[in-house]
């Protein structure tokens, strides 16, 4: 028998481990302020503008600033984990029901990275009761800059029809970002395809178990990129594409950074990428000397469907230190904070642009496209290729129906997917059509007093607000999930009998 002290000892030891390999932070200035943000950043991005500010800062205002950074997962488990904190500093009085509360009430002072819809459910905040009366609260603060320093950072105030910044500054966007392809051409050449250049493209039921995803629930960037897929297509046609990407699916990630890396080593032969993390996993396998054009990676961005998105920074309500928090936004819209993003690695030069890594993404003020555009990494002008898409409001059911047509359903969608193609192949164009209306078709929901509506685009707001009740949600999670996993089952039970 192991005995309580040897747990004990094996326990330390399992729990000490990361402290042991965690690298070594340079030693504090003297004077240094702190701030801290809570953020989905990888880690280049935290330490090449963790060392920008903190000069700019000296040079500005007289001491340097040390941040200290949280990451506790991506966008959506980040605004899982505020909604959290905030609904209970509203319910136990330590923030008003008007949102009143002193500077150090909550712990970040900032929220830096993630798309705009994130930042924007900042905004929303939470709604709780308190005294029987039900209060809502913004996480978000407006950040209080005047309207000539965003007139001359954003003289034009938006890109494809997007905002680049909440009119009341609860957010305000510091980069932008796409949503594309990236794909591994010698896997490409194994399974025999060309290089994709459309959503379209990742249909071919040559690709399945060679697609990597990201699951929409855990990746807001990834739930945006599948938004602009429904936004572009529409409701038939953007659902069916989601379905069957999700067919050839060789997993769901709950990060967005793992299908780059997953298509660099060759495990999968395309991916659904931000456009700086496909371009980053490009450039970090070259060979000296070899052309990003010349690389087995490479990222796309997919005809007719070109949508950027702010990567905005949101200040925090009740941050410990706002003063400092202000700065640090207006230090990545100047042109130093905005150079770090997309010039190349300076190494100990002096002058504008990272240091020792190249971020590979997007300023967002225009300004720099017309005056640092020939020193750009990437010779992309986002300015001049959006493609305005229409925001049809269907965000809020990609989660649970991606969960419940293919991820949770992933073994049983490849089954019903290749007996679809079977058929297809064998020539039987009737039984394949009626396949295929299995194959696709939606789920109905209950209302609460028994009718049933058919999930489809004019029942859509209905059903979504009833998706708001928490119990009602669960249910229809499970009656979706069946309904797919008997409508799979049975294309694969009536291909079986001709085939």
């Amino acid at each position: 028998m192991i005995s309580k002290f040897a747990v004990a000892v094996a326990l330390a030891v399992v729990l000490g481990l990361p402290f042991l390999f965690r690298p070594e932070r340079a030693a504090i200035p003297p004077g240094a302020e702190t701030l801290v943000v809570i953020t989905p950043h990888h880690e280049q991005i935290r330490a090449e503008f963790e060392r920008a500010f903190s000069a700019w800062h000296e040079a500005n205002h007289g001491s340097p600033v040390v941040i200290d950074w949280r990451q506790p997962g991506g966008t959506s488990e980040i605004r899982k984990q505020l909604r959290a904190q905030y609904a209970a500093a509203v319910e136990t009085g330590r923030i008003a029901p008007d949102g009143a509360c002193p500077p150090g009430t909550m712990s970040y002072d900032l929220l830096f990275g993630g798309g705009s819809y994130e930042h924007g459910q900042m905004k929303a905040g939470v709604t709780v009761t308190v005294d029987g009366e039900r209060a809502t609260v913004p996480i978000s603060a407006p950040a209080g800059f005047s309207e000539a320093e965003m007139r001359e950072w954003f003289p034009i105030g938006e890109l494809g029809g997007e905002p680049l910044y909440d009119p009341e500054q609860h957010w305000i966007g510091v980069a932008v970002s796409s949503f594309g392809i990236v794909y591994n051409t010698d896997a490409l050449e194994t399974i025999g395809v060309d290089a994709p250049t459309s959503w379209d493209d990742l249909r071919d039921p040559a690709y399945q178990g060679w697609l990597a995803m990201a699951d929409p629930r855990a990746s807001g960037s990834v739930a945006t990129a599948f938004q602009k897929i429904l936004d572009g297509y529409g409701w038939e046609k953007g659902w069916a594409t989601l379905r069957d990407l999700s067919a050839n699916a060789r997993y769901f990630s709950g990060s967005s950074r793992r299908p780059p890396l997953d298509v660099s080593a060759g495990e999968a032969a395309a991916g659904v990428a931000i456009d700086f993390y496909g371009r980053s996993q490009s450039d970090a396998i070259l060979a000296p000397g070899q052309r990003p054009e010349d690389s087995r990676v490479q990222y796309v961005d997919p005809k007719g469907a070109v949508f950027f998105d702010p990567d905005p920074i949101t200040l925090l309500r009740g941050a410990p230190n706002p003063e400092l928090a202000r700065r640090f936004i207006a230090f990545l819209i100047s042109s130093e904070g905005q150079a770090v993003w997309q010039l190349p690695a300076r190494g100990e030069a002096p002058g504008l642009g990272p240091l020792e890594n190249e971020l590979r993404r997007l300023p967002i003020r225009r300004v720099m496209y017309d005056e640092h555009f020939a020193d750009f990494i990437d010779k992309v002008n986002p300015y001049e290729i959006a493609e305005p898409l229409p925001s049809r409001g269907w965000r809020s059911m990609i989660g649970p129906m991606m969960g419940a047509f293919g991820i949770d359903n992933h073994h049983e969608i490849e089954e019903a997917w290749r007996a679809l193609h079977a058929v297809r192949a064998s020539g039987n164009d009737a039984l394949a059509a009626e396949l295929e209306g299995l194959f696709y078709a939606m789920p109905t929901h209950v209302m609460p007093d028994g009718t049933e509506l058919e999930f489809n685009e004019a029942n859509y707001s209905t059903i979504r607000n009833e998706w708001r009740n928490a119990e009602t949600a669960a249910r229809a999670k499970i009656r979706y999930t069946m309904f797919f996993r008997r409508n799979y089952a049975e294309v694969v039970r009536r291909a079986g009998e001709v085939l």
